[in-house]
């Protein structure tokens, strides 16, 4: 099979893309591979991008995307991979460069906790969680963060 010739345009291009491929057992099925970016993570080129910044976008996409999925009962939750037993409802995510990930939230009993991983170790397993009873509306922290996509970087 032979590749295309491209322009030096399209070769830049399709370096700065990213490439997403899942394939599932029902060929129909939505996944978050198929989504396209928000507009605030294709803003920079990949070359870019710390790894723990392009870690932190992908796992936003994979986020809303389970969220969507779930009934007004259900809150995404994370489960630990290898670790400690347990689930974290997730309450809030983030980066720090070049190579760190965090996660912060809750246990069922309600303990504040944080996860913070490192890239190379990076793997999430995403649960649903009945929501708080004391809450009328599930949180969606998924679509929260997808929102802070397009606002401008802060410095440090």
């Amino acid at each position: 099979m032979n590749d295309p010739i491209q322009t030096t345009a399209e070769a830049a291009e399709a370096a700065a893309m990213p490439r997403a491929h899942a394939v599932h057992t029902d060929p129909d099925r939505d996944c978050a591979e198929k989504a396209p970016l928000p507009q605030g993570a294709a803003k920079r080129p990949l070359a870019e991008k710390s790894a723990a910044e392009w870690a932190y976008q992908r796992l936003i996409l994979y986020i809303q995307h389970f969220e969507k999925q779930l009934d007004n009962e259900h809150e995404v939750a994370m489960g630990f991979v290898g670790g400690a037993p347990g689930v974290m409802r997730i309450e809030g995510m983030g980066f720090y460069d070049p190579d760190i990930v965090t996660f912060y939230g809750s246990d069922p009993a309600g303990a504040r906790t944080q996860l913070i991983q490192h890239v190379s170790q990076l793997n999430v397993l995403l649960r649903a969680l009945p929501k708080q009873a004391d809450q009328a509306e599930p949180n969606r922290i998924g679509f929260r963060l997808a929102a802070d996509l397009d606002e401008p970087a802060e410095e440090a």
